[in-house]
């Protein structure tokens, strides 16, 4: 039904044979040329780390409820990690339906989700999160914390240590992460998913090679 690909940092492809849909395509920030949006849906997490392609078929990078092709999306006001409690909320989580599949992708957010949050993201089946920590975004602990909460069946972390990215923050290795989780892994180039029944009954951690 469609294949999840990570390209470095919160940038992420998910690509179904309608068309495809890219998370965070400023990879400029780390030292990587910005992914390409045209004719794809470009997805935010936040305002820097959209490109606003012109020739995107959708640009979203706030709350609200959206639906092109095969994906129906819901954005989430969230806590950037980096701002105080009390503060505007400059974060956007997603949650997206891919047929009968649903995928959170959460970016750099504050790991304390209020029960209305959790309750707008619902139950998932895939859950994207950031695992680099050092104060920039969610560490290996708090984003274990927040997986046991939301419990998805499978996890793809992201935005973790990488020789060929240049953060702004160094960031920690994925082992950290998969380490606190305690969970089996799967490592694979591409993931595939042809339905919800095909998911893992049992939590997964995806990792993906970045692509």
């Amino acid at each position: 039904m469609f294949d999840i690909e990570y390209k470095g940092a919160n940038t992420v492809a998910i690509t179904t044979k309608k068309m495809t849909l890219i998370t965070d395509p400023k990879l400029s920030l780390v030292g990587l040329k910005d992914y390409a949006v045209k004719d794809a849906v470009e997805l935010a997490t936040e305002e820097r780390f959209a490109t606003n392609g012109n020739d995107a078929k959708l640009c979203i990078e706030s709350p609200g409820e959206y639906g092109i092709a095969d994906f129906d999306i819901k954005g989430i006001a969230a806590q950037r990690h980096l701002d105080a409690e009390g503060q505007p909320l400059l974060s956007t989580m997603y949650r997206i339906e891919v047929g009968d599949v649903r995928v959170g992708l959460l970016g750099n957010i504050y790991e304390k989700l209020s029960d209305d949050q959790l309750e707008a993201l619902a139950v998932l089946d895939i859950l994207i999160i950031p695992v680099g920590g050092n104060g920039y975004t969610l560490d290996a602990t708090g984003a274990a914390n927040l997986v046991r909460k939301i419990d998805p069946k499978v996890v793809i972390p992201v935005h973790y240590a990488d020789k060929g990215l240049t953060y702004e923050v160094p960031q920690e290795s994925l082992d950290v992460f998969v380490k606190e989780m305690g969970a089996p892994v799967e490592q694979t180039a591409k993931y595939k998913v042809k339905s919800s029944i095909t998911i893992p009954s049992t939590l997964t951690v995806v990792e993906l090679t970045r692509s």
